[in-house]
């Protein structure tokens, strides 16, 4: 097969505090795909949110349109349907209606069977102190890493 595709959220792990992550199928048209294997999409503004069925579905996953489709071409913020085992989806409902907890992607990417698969995690808010200190971290952490550099010398 190519190259791997793996196409991040990285504003997630910043904004949200992750608790537990699952790895869904996700339903794609043939269109979608043949873009997605070519890395033209984004996850950054998405989040999932349950249908009144019980489905889960990704919204706002933008997956530009492909370049050589027909008038058939997929519609670039579609709402897509994502897959996981019941007893996975009652337990991400029930969390989400109680909790108040929300549901975020953290990454897209094609498995070795070439399929589409995307990794979800349920998430709680981060307060802006947390946000602080989540970037006085990372600070830190470079500084340490440049000191360490220097005495490797």
């Amino acid at each position: 097969m190519q190259n791997k595709i793996d196409i991040k959220n990285k504003r997630a792990r910043f904004e949200y505090e992750l608790l537990d992550q699952y790895v869904a199928g996700i339903v794609l048209t043939g269109t979608e795909i043949k873009s997605l294997r070519n890395s033209q999409a984004s996850i950054v503004e998405s989040f999932c949110e349950f249908s009144p069925r019980g489905e889960l579905f990704a919204i706002n996953i933008q997956i530009e349109e492909y370049a050589f489709g027909t008038r058939f071409n997929h519609r670039p913020k579609a709402e897509r349907k994502l897959l996981l085992q019941k007893s996975e989806l009652k337990k991400l409902q029930k969390e989400v209606k109680n909790s108040g907890l929300t549901i975020v992607p953290l990454n897209l990417f094609i498995n070795e069977k070439g399929l589409a698969k995307i990794r979800i995690a349920l998430a709680r808010g981060k307060k802006l102190y947390d946000k602080r200190e989540t970037l006085k971290d990372r600070d830190n952490q470079r500084n340490l890493d440049r000191i360490k550099k220097g005495f490797k010398k």
